[in-house]
Protein backbone atom coordinates (compact mmCIF):
# COMPACT_ATOMS: atom_id res chain seq x y z
CA UNK A 1 0.00 0.00 0.00
CA UNK A 2 1.90 3.49 -0.74
CA UNK A 3 0.82 6.74 -0.15
CA UNK A 4 -0.42 7.63 3.78
CA UNK A 5 -0.38 5.15 6.06
CA UNK A 6 -2.28 6.46 8.94
CA UNK A 7 -5.97 6.80 9.15
CA UNK A 8 -7.62 10.80 9.72
CA UNK A 9 -7.87 11.25 13.57
CA UNK A 10 -11.01 12.69 12.95
CA UNK A 11 -12.13 9.21 11.64
CA UNK A 12 -10.56 7.84 14.50
CA UNK A 13 -12.27 10.12 17.26
CA UNK A 14 -15.53 8.86 15.12
CA UNK A 15 -14.74 5.38 15.84
CA UNK A 16 -13.82 5.63 19.31
CA UNK A 17 -17.40 7.28 19.74
CA UNK A 18 -19.25 4.48 18.12
CA UNK A 19 -19.97 5.46 14.33
CA UNK A 20 -20.23 2.54 12.26
CA UNK A 21 -19.53 4.09 9.11
CA UNK A 22 -15.80 4.77 11.12
CA UNK A 23 -15.44 1.11 11.04
CA UNK A 24 -16.09 0.76 8.20
CA UNK A 25 -13.32 3.03 6.94
CA UNK A 26 -10.94 1.59 9.44
CA UNK A 27 -11.69 -2.11 8.32
CA UNK A 28 -11.12 -0.93 4.50
CA UNK A 29 -7.20 1.09 5.41
CA UNK A 30 -6.34 -2.05 8.05
CA UNK A 31 -8.07 -5.33 6.83
CA UNK A 32 -5.40 -6.76 4.39
CA UNK A 33 -3.08 -5.86 7.14
CA UNK A 34 -4.60 -7.99 10.14
CA UNK A 35 -5.41 -10.46 7.39
CA UNK A 36 -1.81 -10.87 6.84
CA UNK A 37 -0.58 -10.49 10.69
CA UNK A 38 -3.34 -13.71 11.77
CA UNK A 39 -2.18 -15.26 8.03
CA UNK A 40 1.65 -15.24 9.27
CA UNK A 41 0.56 -16.57 12.51
CA UNK A 42 -1.64 -19.31 11.49
CA UNK A 43 -0.88 -20.02 8.29
CA UNK A 44 -4.45 -21.07 7.42
CA UNK A 45 -6.18 -18.36 5.61
CA UNK A 46 -9.93 -19.61 6.76
CA UNK A 47 -8.52 -19.10 10.89
CA UNK A 48 -6.84 -15.99 9.41
CA UNK A 49 -10.20 -14.33 8.32
CA UNK A 50 -12.11 -15.31 11.59
CA UNK A 51 -9.22 -13.49 13.49
CA UNK A 52 -9.72 -10.72 11.07
CA UNK A 53 -13.48 -10.75 12.21
CA UNK A 54 -12.80 -11.40 15.85
CA UNK A 55 -10.45 -8.48 15.74
CA UNK A 56 -12.82 -5.80 14.73
CA UNK A 57 -15.55 -6.87 16.85
CA UNK A 58 -13.19 -6.48 19.22
CA UNK A 59 -11.82 -3.48 18.66
CA UNK A 60 -14.88 -2.47 18.52
CA UNK A 61 -16.00 -3.57 21.89
CA UNK A 62 -13.17 -1.20 23.04
CA UNK A 63 -13.45 1.31 20.88
CA UNK A 64 -13.67 3.76 23.60
CA UNK A 65 -10.38 3.27 24.96
CA UNK A 66 -8.76 4.34 21.81
CA UNK A 67 -5.88 7.21 22.39
CA UNK A 68 -7.20 9.57 18.92
CA UNK A 69 -2.90 10.71 19.41
CA UNK A 70 -1.63 7.32 18.70
CA UNK A 71 -1.61 5.70 15.41
CA UNK A 72 -4.13 2.56 15.55
CA UNK A 73 -2.10 -0.03 13.26
CA UNK A 74 -0.03 -0.91 15.91
CA UNK A 75 -3.28 -1.56 18.71
CA UNK A 76 -5.13 -3.22 15.93
CA UNK A 77 -1.85 -5.88 15.73
CA UNK A 78 -1.93 -6.65 18.97
CA UNK A 79 -5.02 -7.35 19.37
CA UNK A 80 -4.91 -9.56 16.34
CA UNK A 81 -2.07 -11.30 17.75
CA UNK A 82 -3.56 -12.43 20.89
CA UNK A 83 -6.90 -13.39 19.19
CA UNK A 84 -4.45 -15.55 16.58
CA UNK A 85 -2.66 -17.50 19.80
CA UNK A 86 -6.08 -17.56 21.16
CA UNK A 87 -7.71 -19.27 18.09
CA UNK A 88 -4.79 -21.65 17.81
CA UNK A 89 -5.12 -22.81 21.03
CA UNK A 90 -8.68 -23.63 20.87
CA UNK A 91 -8.04 -25.05 17.49
CA UNK A 92 -5.18 -26.89 18.57
CA UNK A 93 -7.43 -28.56 21.77
CA UNK A 94 -10.17 -29.36 18.92
CA UNK A 95 -7.95 -30.54 16.97
CA UNK A 96 -6.82 -32.81 19.47
CA UNK A 97 -10.26 -34.22 20.69
CA UNK A 98 -11.45 -34.46 16.67
CA UNK A 99 -8.58 -36.68 16.52
CA UNK A 100 -9.22 -39.07 19.58
CA UNK A 101 -12.60 -39.20 18.23
CA UNK A 102 -11.57 -40.02 14.26
CA UNK A 103 -8.75 -42.42 15.08
CA UNK A 104 -10.89 -45.79 15.11
CA UNK A 105 -12.35 -44.42 12.08
CA UNK A 106 -8.76 -44.11 10.24
CA UNK A 107 -7.16 -46.66 8.16
CA UNK A 108 -4.37 -48.10 9.63
CA UNK A 109 -0.77 -46.36 8.51
CA UNK A 110 0.52 -47.96 5.39
CA UNK A 111 4.26 -47.22 6.38
CA UNK A 112 5.77 -50.07 8.89
CA UNK A 113 8.18 -46.65 9.79
CA UNK A 114 4.82 -44.62 10.61
CA UNK A 115 3.21 -46.95 12.86
CA UNK A 116 6.32 -47.41 14.99
CA UNK A 117 6.31 -43.63 15.05
CA UNK A 118 2.50 -42.59 16.22
CA UNK A 119 3.52 -43.12 19.92
CA UNK A 120 6.41 -40.32 19.52
CA UNK A 121 4.05 -38.37 17.22
CA UNK A 122 1.87 -38.23 20.42
CA UNK A 123 4.28 -37.96 23.33
CA UNK A 124 5.95 -34.67 21.54
CA UNK A 125 2.27 -33.26 20.76
CA UNK A 126 1.44 -34.17 23.85
CA UNK A 127 5.12 -32.63 25.76
CA UNK A 128 4.34 -28.98 23.21
CA UNK A 129 0.66 -29.26 24.37
CA UNK A 130 1.96 -29.08 28.51
CA UNK A 131 4.60 -26.35 27.47
CA UNK A 132 3.85 -22.77 29.46
CA UNK A 133 1.37 -21.02 26.69
CA UNK A 134 3.69 -18.43 25.94
CA UNK A 135 6.96 -20.70 25.36
CA UNK A 136 3.79 -22.74 22.83
CA UNK A 137 3.51 -20.22 21.19
CA UNK A 138 6.65 -19.53 20.45
CA UNK A 139 7.07 -23.25 19.48
CA UNK A 140 4.67 -23.23 17.36
CA UNK A 141 5.52 -19.86 15.24
CA UNK A 142 8.76 -21.24 14.99
CA UNK A 143 8.26 -24.79 14.10
CA UNK A 144 4.95 -25.05 12.68
CA UNK A 145 4.62 -21.39 10.87
CA UNK A 146 8.26 -21.39 10.14
CA UNK A 147 9.03 -18.06 11.49
CA UNK A 148 12.53 -16.80 12.93
CA UNK A 149 13.19 -15.18 16.53
CA UNK A 150 13.16 -11.82 14.55
CA UNK A 151 10.05 -12.83 12.80
CA UNK A 152 8.32 -14.11 15.85
CA UNK A 153 9.11 -11.13 18.04
CA UNK A 154 7.72 -9.05 15.88
CA UNK A 155 4.88 -10.93 15.71
CA UNK A 156 4.23 -10.81 19.10
CA UNK A 157 5.82 -7.72 20.47
CA UNK A 158 8.51 -8.79 22.21
CA UNK A 159 11.93 -8.16 22.24
CA UNK A 160 13.99 -10.77 20.57
CA UNK A 161 16.19 -11.69 23.59
CA UNK A 162 12.71 -12.41 25.63
CA UNK A 163 12.09 -14.76 22.52
CA UNK A 164 15.03 -16.43 22.46
CA UNK A 165 15.33 -16.49 26.18
CA UNK A 166 11.66 -18.72 25.98
CA UNK A 167 12.41 -20.89 22.89
CA UNK A 168 15.62 -22.39 24.60
CA UNK A 169 13.41 -22.82 27.72
CA UNK A 170 11.02 -24.36 25.62
CA UNK A 171 13.64 -26.63 23.87
CA UNK A 172 14.97 -27.76 27.65
CA UNK A 173 11.25 -28.81 28.46
CA UNK A 174 10.70 -30.50 25.27
CA UNK A 175 13.99 -31.96 25.45
CA UNK A 176 13.84 -32.99 29.28
CA UNK A 177 10.30 -34.71 28.64
CA UNK A 178 10.80 -36.60 25.88
CA UNK A 179 14.81 -37.99 26.94
CA UNK A 180 13.54 -41.43 27.05
CA UNK A 181 13.12 -41.61 23.31
CA UNK A 182 16.76 -40.84 23.42
CA UNK A 183 17.49 -43.45 25.75
CA UNK A 184 15.47 -46.57 24.19
CA UNK A 185 16.74 -46.18 20.92
CA UNK A 186 19.35 -49.38 19.94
Amino acid sequence: MGGDTTIDEAVVVRFRDGDPDAVREIYQRYGRSVFGVALRALGNPVLAEEVVQQTFLQAWRAAGTVDVQRELGPWLFTIARRVAIDLYRRESIRTHADMADAADLESPPSKSGELEALPLTWEVRAAVDALPSDERAIVHLQHFIGMTHVEIADQLGLPVGTVKSRSFRAHRRLADGLRHWREQRP
